[in-house]
């Protein structure tokens, strides 16, 4: 599954996949029917305050980041991350849609690095695990 950032501005386009839209407020100037969205999964946005806080502070990226991860492992958000999740297994291609103008810095950033970290291994197989094993190995040798 590839997931794909796009601006809401931009013209829909049939390889985008499923589109979800992941921020709190509808786009300005957008009409509905021409987003040609798949899911609008609101309560997956940073909260209004930290919305504000951010945009206020556009050079707090690591701490925006660290903040809506905390916001997002909340009760409150689940139901809809896990929604997020599911139509991710669903599909062979995702878009989450945003309105930002940064488009390096903003919450559809933070949603696709998880979603990308939907692949990767459940059990970490790096260099301790390796040492591990090896040292498994060795004692079992003698």
């Amino acid at each position: 599954m590839s997931v794909i950032l796009k601006r809401a501005y931009e013209k829909p386009s049939p390889s985008d996949g499923a589109r979800i839209l992941v921020d709190r407020l509808w786009p300005r100037g957008l009409k509905k029917e021409g987003a040609r969205l798949d899911a609008w999964l609101r309560d997956l946005a940073p909260s209004n305050e930290l919305r504000r806080w951010f945009h206020a502070r556009p050079a707090l990226w690591p701490q925006f980041r660290m903040k809506y991860l905390e916001e997002l492992s909340q009760p409150e958000a689940a139901p809809a991350l896990a929604q997020l999740y599911d139509l991710a297994r669903g599909s062979k291609k995702l878009t989450l849609v945003f309105s930002s103008k940064n488009q390096e810095h903003n919450n559809a950033v933070v949603l696709k690095e998880l979603l990308d970290g939907m692949r990767k291994p459940p059990h970490s197989s790096g260099p301790e695990k390796a040492a591990s094993g090896a040292v498994r190995l060795r004692r079992s040798v003698k």
